[in-house]
């Protein structure tokens, strides 16, 4: 849904802002004509767009301050913007709101090895950390599939995960320290060099936050020794039900693998269609893949023994990998198959949430039960070594009315992993898309306690307000009760 734009017209109070924003950070750093707003009306969930009434590019920590300075002084609700991958509308702009987006604080700034340590600004891409450190032998593990080009700004305010978050765990058991610029302008440092820190975890309560309680300027990461070796095995099922057994039982072995995915017959296709690795039957009901690392001896026998388990839960081939070529072409598939979405229907919107493993087979025959009864094609794709489900529903944006069922088709999803012991979100956060779910997990003492940690930080409410939690003028009372076609997240908190 589009939102009207609040500013085709300037009126004068406008005027000594922009003033403002480039005095501190530079004429070239402040974008304000329409057409190039419009690059930065939404993230990665495009249904959702609302065109800033100003963008501003900082490049330090110190104009960043500046920048949360002047939206205090002038009253302005921001909202903070990396490369705009997210999937939540995290990143949606606010009616009369600021972009403050990091794109060019791109740089590395530290590189410690004898630590397996390194600090980044936000704007720097969350492969380029591997990149750098690759060629003495260590590797950053958090890798969302959109690696190549999400932010590490972005993914410390998601949290974001991937495919090596079963084992090794998501952003947040990476990130050892920040430098944060807070809603009221102040530079402050939270955690140390050191993973334990005494006192508050206030490290643990930023990242994850989606910008509601400040901007990170510089992150201190831990980097890992790369793995003496690594393989991969890709098994394909007949059904999604064996391969859920196999899962279960790889877990049940006391196996951790590195990454355990699973994809269906409809994201098979889809991938295959376009990357066309050769690597996916076609005519798979299912395919899992598997990725161990560790000791030589020690992946040398947890391979054999995950594919003694496949077999046994009905895999028909199975196909192994040591080799890095051979590794990336079997997961290539998988890091495409969102874009390969869009290859097999005009629009798609992608959920995430989480279910134990244990009801795996379960929410995702209820899944397909939706998928009858709405009308919508529904391919998935997901971590399944610890349950974190993305559904893609398939529509077109044309046909009147399509968004507004498939908005309802998503919030089923949701209900479903929620009633079945999990989670909202796995990795893409809460946004503008699913702070109406919220209470469908908290109650009002839980949601009201979490308000009160936002305000420690953002009193003035300017620090991406309408997200992440519901609120009165976009969700009513309840997580089903908002009208349809009303915008969700324009509210200013």
């Amino acid at each position: 849904m589009i939102l009207k734009n609040p500013f085709a017209t300037r009126s004068d109070r406008w005027q000594p802002i922009i003033q403002a924003f480039t005095k501190a950070l530079g004429a070239q750093n402040v974008i304000r004509r329409k057409d190039e707003l419009l690059t930065y009306e939404c993230d990665g969930l495009a249904a959702y767009r609302q065109r800033p009434a100003l963008v501003v590019l900082p490049r330090t920590t110190e104009e960043v301050a500046q920048a949360v300075k002047i939206c205090r002084e002038y009253q302005l609700p921001w909202v903070a913007r990396g490369a705009g991958t997210g999937l939540s509308g995290g990143a949606l702009p606010v009616e009369n709101g600021v972009l403050i987006v990091t794109a060019k604080m791109k740089r590395i700034l530290k590189v410690d090895l004898a630590n397996q340590r390194v600090v980044v600004q936000p704007g720097v891409i969350n492969n380029w950390v591997t990149q750098a450190v690759s060629g003495a032998g260590f590797y950053y593990a958090p890798d969302p599939s959109s690696q190549i080009i999400c932010s590490i700004g972005g993914n410390i305010a998601e949290n974001s995960g991937g495919v090596h978050c079963l084992k090794y765990g998501v952003t947040t058991n990476h990130v050892l320290g920040l430098k944060i610029v807070t809603p009221e302008g102040e530079i402050l440092d939270l955690g140390g060099l050191v993973p334990e820190m005494p006192g508050y975890d206030l490290t643990g309560l930023f990242v994850g936050s989606e910008g509601t309680l400040g901007i990170a300027t510089e992150i201190t990461l831990r980097i890992l020794k790369t793995p003496e070796a690594v393989c991969v095995l890709l098994a394909d099922f007949e059904s999604i039900e064996a391969a859920g057994g196999a899962v279960a039982d790889i877990i049940s072995a006391g196996i951790i693998p590195a990454g355990m995915e699973m994809m269906d017959n409809l994201s098979i296709n889809a991938v295959e269609d376009v990357v066309a690795t050769g690597c996916y039957p076609r005519d798979a009901g299912a395919i899992l893949l598997v990725e161990l690392d560790g000791l030589e001896v020690e992946v040398s026998g947890n391979k054999q023994r995950v594919a003694e388990l496949c077999r046994q839960n009905g895999a028909r081939q199975i196909t192994s990998a040591s080799d890095g070529e051979t590794r990336l072409k079997l997961w290539k598939g998988r890091k495409a198959a969102f874009a390969a979405a869009g290859k097999i229907s005009p629009n798609y919107f992608v959920q995430d949430g989480v279910i134990p493993r244990t009801k795996l087979v379960q929410v995702l025959g209820e899944i397909e039960a939706l998928s009858r009864e709405s009308g919508f094609a529904i391919a998935n794709v997901f971590h399944a070594g610890d349950g974190n489900l993305h559904p893609l529903i398939l529509y077109d944006q044309a046909v009147p009315g399509a968004f507004e069922k498939v908005e309802k088709v998503g919030e089923e999803i949701l209900r479903l992993c929620v009633e079945a012991g999990g989670s909202l979100s796995g990795e893409h956060g809460i946004g503008a898309d699913k702070n109406c779910s919220m209470p469908r997990m908290f109650n009002e003492v839980d949601l009201e306690t979490m308000q009160y940690v936002r305000a420690v930080f953002n009193p003035d409410g300017l620090a991406n307000p309408g997200k992440l939690f519901p609120t009165p003028r976009t969700c009513g009372e309840a997580a089903n009760q908002r009208p349809q076609g009303e915008f969700k997240g324009a509210s200013v908190f």
